[in-house]
């Protein structure tokens, strides 16, 4: 693969290097910077990683997290970091526009910039483009980086099991946008030391108690079922996220529980934030929830599972995402 050669021939000698990824990061982004950090360090690289907000405080746990530079808390320290790079990897996002604030930063830099990314249909401002949307996670395309560029050896326990966080959880725990050489890249991964048993453990057993109260007040109170299209629906107001001390990850993977329904074939978790309203989607089958994130919420994703936020309030967005679903029903109904 020649981009593998173009980035093994870009770190032949030891350089001054930031890991980026995308805003409200996640288990995959989050995973995949201190991953790679592990492989740059024992190449004797300077590595730096550099997100634009904070991340949950259940990836906390990860090795290095502590060592990651927030934007919104260290706005200087972070443009000044990425404003000496030599190298700026792009991991788990396709756009500019997703890391906010420091992407004009990342744009004018003379860095080196390398995307490693599986989200359709990626921008062109990387210098190194290494984009496969067909695969699972940046997890698990960053496994397949590192065999090809043959690093293995250089991955550490700790790398490995921030590898498996990512893989675990965009898959839904190996639910969703699988293949046969996700099992055998995450075999690999834990033939090689990755112990997947305490990742699952610290990912889902720590959770704090008003999280599951929480989860319990979504399912009983905030729920809607649309059988005629085949489409369920949570939403939050800014009461809720008042009343349950709602932070940064503690809804992460509610929107999932509707997929549990038979009669669902379409999931929606709606949150009314400060000054915006998010939205995630999450659908079974053949149905691309992409399209309509882009055509409806001004976003986008993956065929399964994409995202947007309205500048709207929570009564509107609630009724666009219902005008989607009554537009797309026969679609969604036969998905599935």
């Amino acid at each position: 693969m020649k981009e593998i050669q173009d980035l093994i021939n870009c770190l032949n000698v030891p350089k001054n290097i930031v890991i980026t990824s995308h805003r409200n990061p996640d288990g995959d982004a989050i995973g995949s910077c201190l991953a790679l950090k592990t492989v740059l360090d024992a190449h004797l690289h300077v590595v730096n990683v550099v997100v634009p907000s904070d991340f949950p405080d259940d990836l906390s746990w990860l090795h290095g997290s502590g060592e990651i530079y927030v934007y919104d808390r260290e706005q200087d320290k972070s443009l000044e970091l990425i404003k000496s790079a030599e190298v700026i990897f792009c991991l788990d996002y396709n756009s500019l526009e997703r890391v906010d604030k420091i992407g004009e930063a990342i744009r004018v830099s003379d860095a080196t910039k390398v995307m490693i990314d599986h989200h359709l249909y990626p921008d062109g401002f990387a210098d190194i483009l290494i984009s496969e949307p067909e695969i699972s996670s940046t997890c698990e395309l960053l496994y397949e980086v590192f065999k090809g560029a043959g690093w293995l050896s250089a991955i550490t326990i700790h790398g490995l099991e921030a590898l498996l966080v990512g893989m675990i959880t965009d898959t839904g725990s190996f639910k969703y946008s699988i293949s046969p050489n996700t099992f055998k890249n995450a075999g690999e991964i834990i033939s090689q030391g990755g112990d997947i048993a305490h990742v699952q453990d610290m990912l889902y057993n720590h959770m704090p108690e008003k999280s599951l109260r929480l989860l319990g007040h979504c399912l009983s109170n905030r729920m809607n079922i649309y059988p005629d299209r085949k489409a369920g629906l949570i939403y939050l107001s800014k009461k809720d996220y008042m009343d349950f001390n709602i932070q940064r990850g503690d809804t992460e993977g509610i929107v999932n529980y509707l997929l549990r329904l038979d009669i669902v074939n379409i999931a929606g978790f709606i949150s009314e934030q400060p000054s915006i309203v998010k939205v995630s989607l999450r659908s079974k089958g053949d149905f691309s929830v992409e399209k309509m994130a882009k055509e409806y919420f001004r976003g986008g994703g993956h065929k399964n599972a994409s995202g947007g936020a309205l500048y709207s309030s929570l009564k509107t967005v609630i009724s666009t995402f219902e005008e989607a679903t009554e537009k797309y029903k026969t679609e969604i109904i036969n998905s599935y």
